[in-house]
């Protein structure tokens, strides 16, 4: 419970991970989290963990992460592009809740956001710390905004110059893929065997199966 007027000393450590689609293994960076929090004496409370576009800003796991952490704490993330591939204003609403909590955002491939996992770090360093972050974690979340909009846009393109020659067949499936999991599978291997070694997520496997019942 916090007392006002009583600074908070105990922090706790928020992971955050995402995936776009079903098919994509969203539990991929769990492991590298995990080790990243040990290295700085740091354990992780609680995972988050979804399948949901970084373009959009309602996302149920990402909304209870932020209901549940408290003045301070940490949003573990491996890249910016996890949290965020939001526009203009909906980054702006998701910046601005993370800020009224005073959120750290620690992302693995952004290094001086390592120094906001140290809770030891005085005032000022703090202060310098927090304005340098904001400064590149509002750039790559720009990036990573630009990437998403220039797939999209690169994706129509390919479609409609498809269709123009009449080749365009839709999303078809990842054959190479399926038949390797239907390989594991038949040799024994458990979903979460597959999901390691392969990198995929729990309906891809499905999928897989229904792709050789004549279903998919």
């Amino acid at each position: 419970m916090n007392v006002k007027g009583v600074k908070r000393t105990i922090m706790f450590v928020r992971a955050y991970l995402r995936a776009s689609t079903q098919e994509q293994n969203a539990e991929r960076a769990r492991q590298s989290l995990i080790e990243f929090a040990t290295s700085h004496n740091l354990v992780i409370a609680k995972f988050y963990v979804e399948n949901e576009s970084g373009a959009k800003l309602d996302r149920p796991k990402l909304n209870e992460l932020l209901d549940d952490c408290q003045q301070g704490d940490i949003l573990l993330i491996e890249d910016i592009d996890r949290l965020s591939r939001l526009n203009g204003a909906d980054w702006e609403t998701l910046r601005n809740r993370i800020k009224s909590k005073q959120i750290r955002i620690v992302a693995l491939n952004v290094p001086t956001t390592h120094n906001q996992a140290n809770a030891g770090n005085d005032e000022i360093t703090n202060r310098i710390l927090s304005a340098v972050n904001d400064m590149l974690i509002e750039i790559l979340a720009s990036v990573a905004r630009r990437d998403y909009e220039q797939r999209r846009l690169r994706q129509k393109q390919g479609i409609e110059l498809a269709k123009a020659k009449g080749v365009y067949k839709g999303k078809q499936p990842n054959t190479k893929r399926y038949t390797a999991i239907l390989a594991m599978l038949d040799s024994g291997a458990t979903y979460q065997k597959i999901i390691d070694t392969l990198q995929v997520g729990t309906a891809t496997i499905k999928n897989a199966k229904k792709w050789r019942e004549g279903d998919a």
